[in-house]
């Protein structure tokens, strides 16, 4: 996947997670009781009513979705959320004794940071009054010539920019250095194609966004008649962008949004916005460069400044005001803001407990701070040092995959193992902690917070332009259920959240950690050499390191996986997109193959049966069991229907059936006939 950089504008923001959903008064105090504490290879998850070679995700995962439902503050409940919810509990305990005795400064920071969230009844009192001074600088503004001159007070004094994304980010033809990136940006709805698309569903969307936004302008003081001619304005420059804006799939080529252009080429580019002005109230008037991601967008960006008059700009701005801190506001604020994001786009029913949404907010602000403590209580060097042994073992199973490739040369295998050797990896936390002591926290206002976050952050990314790039730094907070490979650094990493039951448990059986984390480990490494990181050199460049026959060969073999997973329904009329998730798709079938190598190969070490049973099931088939159960899930209709649009991951069901229909050790285990749904004739295979 590919990580960029912080912005203070947080564009297209999508107040879907715990973090971002609309607050309330309920359980103020804490949890009403203890999330249990998931388990790894759940044999009572299992329905053995299916045929594990028709539906192996309905025989790993029938009886776990049936017995459980979607609580009412989820859009989707699977074994991630389980971890997450009981690794948000356990930081929950460490905020709340922070918040109440802190014993480092540390603890005061991020104890301070929970309570301002934790505050209820300050936000009520409050109203919309902290984001009154954003307002009114906004209503001053007189000139659209000044426009560039307003973003810049807007970011340096609130935190808040609107229209664009600008930070820093690796050179793609020089990994080792950092540069200055503007990208496209300012939309409120998930993606461009809520936009775009012309089916009835979208268009009812469109008129609930346009509701919800009107709604807000309300709550802001403004007439009904007011709020529908300011919503109308908002939607008008929204779809402009959004026709300018550049498609998940064509961003996922990395040459696609990559054009350097000096500063005066991009003021050619869009003549009615002052980058000069912009760059020297952002501290980088010294830039002679940057990388403008999208350029189609920058021009549709200057058309809506030359067409659109300044009090729908006024309209534009104050919206994407009240919704970035919607959730740090009144009742009613975040009541609308539940309405629309949650509830209307991704079917959730209720609001999130207010504790499990300023655990997860304070986790993302500090999460370095935080998962310092957190750390120490939960990852012990044990699971560590384990976790190192596996990546090991998955790491000499993938160079053995790669130099049994029957399709690849071997000049392309000698590059391919080059970029092997060079993979970084980071298992469970930070070698070197973040520094946050410029941070300035209020323990009695949320709001400002939030925005010491945003300008701490839009700081750390700016000031990292034509520096090189700290190859140590970490994208996710230790406490995370989440891994990932970052192709411009060449580097897999796993926070200590994830390493954790139903992915790990370095006291059970191989058979079934090597289908848990290591088939998460095999994913991160084959993203390494998915259609997007397979364009990336060892040192994380992009550069063409395939014989043109090779690369020919690779695309006819991710060519048979976007059919494949294009033809998966996830919602009435909804599939997969294809190439949307190709790299997710290529990764999970990829890391099941390499994960299985390295699992036989460890057995045969360790002198191991394959063949004695566990809980009835042989090592090959609990290896199974134990990747399927990862992904056992249950999710809205309206959220799948987000996810299929937005997320290049597939659902569980597609992740797990997917990937064993095309990997012919599934079959043998389960003792599958060529010709089942799980055993197809003609299966797909990159890696």
């Amino acid at each position: 996947m590919n990580l960029r950089s912080f912005t203070l504008r947080a564009a297209a923001v999508l107040t879907l997670s715990a973090s971002l959903l609309p607050a309330t008064a309920e359980d103020i105090s804490g949890p009403k009781s203890v999330p249990k504490k998931p388990t790894i290879f759940d044999k009572s998850a299992i329905d053995t009513s299916a045929d594990p070679c028709v539906d192996f995700y309905q025989y790993a995962c029938g009886n776990w979705r049936k017995n459980n439902p979607i609580p009412g503050d989820q859009i989707r409940w699977g074994r991630f959320n389980e971890l997450a919810e009981y690794n948000n509990y356990l930081l929950y305990s460490e905020l709340k004794a922070a918040a109440d005795a802190p014993k480092t400064p540390l603890q005061k920071k991020y104890g301070d940071y929970f309570a301002a969230c934790m505050n209820a009844d300050l936000a009520d009192k409050l109203g919309a009054k902290p984001i009154q001074p954003i307002l009114r600088t906004i209503a001053d503004w007189k000139d659209r010539r000044t426009l560039a001159n307003l973003m810049g007070t807007t970011e340096d004094k609130f935190a808040i920019g609107y229209l664009f994304d600008f930070g820093s980010g690796q050179d793609q033809k020089d990994s080792s250095q950092q540069i200055g990136e503007v990208d496209q940006g300012g939309l409120g709805l998930p993606d461009r194609d809520y936009y775009l698309n012309q089916d009835d569903r979208s268009k009812k969307l469109r008129e609930q966004y346009v509701a919800h936004i009107a709604k807000m302008f309300t709550l802001l003081g403004d007439s009904q008649e007011q709020a529908a001619k300011e919503a109308a304005n908002v939607l008008a420059i929204e779809t402009a962008l959004a026709q300018g804006s550049m498609s998940r799939v064509d961003r996922r080529t990395p040459a696609n949004v990559y054009h350097i252009m000096t500063i005066a080429e991009l003021q050619q580019l869009t003549p009615d916005f002052n980058w000069t002005t912009y760059f020297a109230a952002k501290g980088q008037s010294k830039l002679k460069t940057v990388n403008v991601a999208t350029p189609e967008f920058f021009k549709a960006m200057n058309a809506q400044l030359e067409a659109a008059d300044l009090d729908a700009l006024k309209s534009y701005m104050r919206w994407h005001t009240v919704h970035r801190f919607a959730a740090n506001l009144s009742e009613p604020f975040v009541q609308e803001n539940f309405n629309f994001y949650a509830a209307t786009l991704a079917g959730q029913k209720e609001i999130t407990p207010r504790w499990k949404r300023c655990t997860a907010a304070t986790d993302r602000a500090l999460g370095e701070a935080v998962g310092q403590d957190w750390v120490a209580k939960n990852f012990p060097p044990a699971a560590k040092d384990n976790m190192e042994k596996l990546v090991t073992a998955l790491e000499k199973a993938l160079n053995e995959d790669i130099k049994q490739l029957d399709w690849m040369s071997d000049a392309t295998k000698v590059e391919a193992e080059k970029k092997l050797d060079a993979f970084r990896r980071n298992i469970g936390y930070p070698e070197k902690w973040r520094d946050y002591s410029s941070m300035k926290i209020s323990r009695n206002n949320a709001v400002s917070n939030v925005q010491q976050v945003a300008a701490f952050n839009d700081r750390r990314s700016l000031a990292k332009i034509g520096k090189p790039v700290d190859e140590k730094e970490w994208s996710m907070t230790p406490p995370t259920v989440n891994a990932y490979y970052r192709p411009s650094m060449n580097d897999i990493n796993f926070p200590a959240g994830i390493l954790q039951p139903p992915f790990y448990d370095f006291k059970i059986d191989p058979a079934v950690n090597f289908g848990g984390i290591g088939v998460v480990i095999g994913h991160e490494m084959t993203h390494g050499f998915d259609d997007q990181g397979s364009q990336f050199d060892p040192k994380g460049n992009v550069r063409m390191w395939w014989t043109a026959d090779d690369r020919k060969k690779f695309d006819e073999r991710t060519d048979c996986e976007v059919k494949e997973y294009s033809s998966f329904e996830v919602a009435p009329g909804q599939n997969l997109n294809g190439k949307l998730t190709l790299g997710e798709n290529t990764a999970d079938n990829g890391g099941l193959r390499i994960a299985y190598k390295a699992l036989m190969e460890t057995m045969a070490e360790q002198g191991l049966s394959t063949t004695a049973k566990t809980d009835d099931y042989t090592p090959a088939q609990r290896f199974f069991l134990g990747f399927g159960q990862v992904w056992c899930e249950n999710i809205t209709e309206q959220g799948a229907r987000l996810r299929a649009k937005t997320d290049p991951h597939s659902s569980g069901r597609w992740r797990t059936n997917g990937s064993v229909q095309n990997f012919e050790e599934f079959g043998k285990a389960f003792g599958c006939k060529v010709g089942q749904p799980m055993m197809p004739v003609n299966a797909c295979r990159v890696w």
